[in-house]
């Protein structure tokens, strides 16, 4: 399969010399799919934005202390949109 080259995780560093999120991603995505064997998950979109929230939501919230209107603006999402998700993972 070819992949387009802006599409590939190139071994990349940030100004701090870390590993971009999108590689860390890209790599657990690759290891899913192979665990796979050849065979096509299902839904993988939904998949993937469910396992990826909620660890986000967690970690965002002790970062910010159980602030919610900080980590709302550290997310970039609106208080209420939030609270809702918090709920539904069971964080609240």
């Amino acid at each position: 399969m070819n992949v387009p080259t802006a599409a590939r995780a190139e071994t990349t560093t940030t100004p701090s010399g870390h590993t971009p999120l999108r590689e860390h991603v890209s790599r657990s995505v690759r290891r899913y799919l192979h665990d796979f064997n050849g065979c096509d998950p299902d839904d993988l979109y939904e998949v993937v934005l469910r396992e990826i929230e909620l660890p986000l939501f967690a970690e965002v919230m002790r970062h910010c202390e159980g602030n919610q209107s900080r980590a709302a603006a550290c997310l970039g999402i609106n208080r209420a949109t939030l609270r809702k998700k918090l709920k539904a993972y069971g964080l609240a």
